[in-house]
């Protein structure tokens, strides 16, 4: 069985994909399939694994032999459902690897702002703190989070256990359903308008949908606290960016923490760019969910969803 291996440089070259050579003939590529590569590269494949190839019917129609298209993901909008059914071609994702790896970060972000870490650590390794009299430094207050509200958006296994670890720091969590169906009852379900009013800290742990593109625009900034921290490790494209940069230069909003963003890379021309300030815009590029474990563990899945399928089962298949 011909296995094509590809987006190897989205997942990271300090991974073993040598786990997939016990499955069949393995061919690798660090780039992407694209429409003009892939007749080369799918001839007589009948697996493709990818994170974000876009798969399109010039690309299907040059691979009549593919069966299977493994993600190593959880999202797989790039996969286009529809032109895979009309091939028969089946796509599997992977779900909860990145569950750990994402929350983590997710409070990495939220502190980096609450504590201006930025701020205090150039502070001391400019040579100022070395050179006063006094034992600290205070200039920009800093809060706890304790006793503060913390509003999510998206309740599926991230969002809980951010919900989980936000509750340890003594929070009070309430959560907006971002699909409308939660069947949590763990924490207190707000309608959008109340989460917004209400949260000292909102973080969104939603997928993108046409119910969540650009829920956070103007309209919401307006109605959030202007001392709220705003975290995005979800989708970029659920925050308006030119709205965002409004909020934070305007003052609507301190600060938000940003994963994601919508395209990627970064627009060479967004409004985020011209914010310099780290204690008011923090964002790194897209890593949430790329832990060095969680990255195993997402190689791990994909292996076993083709270990099901060359079973005649349907295992994480998303189009059955």
């Amino acid at each position: 069985m011909k296995i094509v291996v590809a987006d190897t440089d989205s997942v990271g070259s300090d991974m073993d994909y040598t786990l997939f050579d016990e499955l069949g003939e393995c061919t690798y590529y660090d780039d992407k399939i694209t429409d003009d590569n892939a007749a080369e590269r799918l001839a007589d494949a009948k697996v493709l694994m990818i994170n974000k190839s876009a798969i399109s019917d010039k690309i299907l129609d040059a691979a009549p032999d593919l069966e299977l298209i493994c993600e190593f993901a959880t999202g797989f909008d790039n996969a286009n459902i529809e032109a895979c059914n009309r091939h028969g071609v089946k796509v599997a994702n992977v779900v909860g690897y990145s569950t750990m790896s994402v929350a983590q970060h997710t409070f990495s972000l939220l502190f980096y702002l609450m504590e201006n870490s930025r701020h205090y650590d150039e502070f001391v390794k400019s040579g100022k703190y070395a050179n006063q009299s006094h034992f600290c430094c205070l200039d920009i207050p800093f809060n706890e989070l304790d006793g503060k509200t913390y509003g999510i958006v998206g309740m599926g296994n991230i969002g809980r256990k951010v919900a989980e670890i936000a509750t340890a720091f003594g929070a009070r969590v309430i959560f907006y359903s971002a699909s409308g169906k939660s069947t949590c009852t763990d924490y207190e379900r707000v309608e959008f308008d109340e989460l917004l009013s209400r949260s000292d800290v909102i973080s969104l742990h939603c997928p993108l949908t046409d119910r969540t593109r650009n829920l956070f625009d103007k309209n919401a900034f307006d109605k959030m606290k202007k001392n709220a921290i705003l975290i995005n490790v979800a989708r970029g494209a659920v925050v308006s960016e030119q709205d965002l940069y409004d909020a934070l230069t305007e003052g609507k909003i301190a600060a938000a923490g940003l994963d994601v963003l919508s395209p990627e890379p970064m627009a060479k021309d967004s409004p985020l760019l011209k914010i310099q300030d780290s204690g008011k815009l923090f964002v790194t590029p897209h890593m949430a969910w790329a832990s060095t474990e969680a990255r195993k563990r997402c190689l791990e899945e994909v292996k076993e969803n083709v270990v099901a399928w060359q079973k005649g089962q349907k295992r994480n298949i998303v189009n059955p």
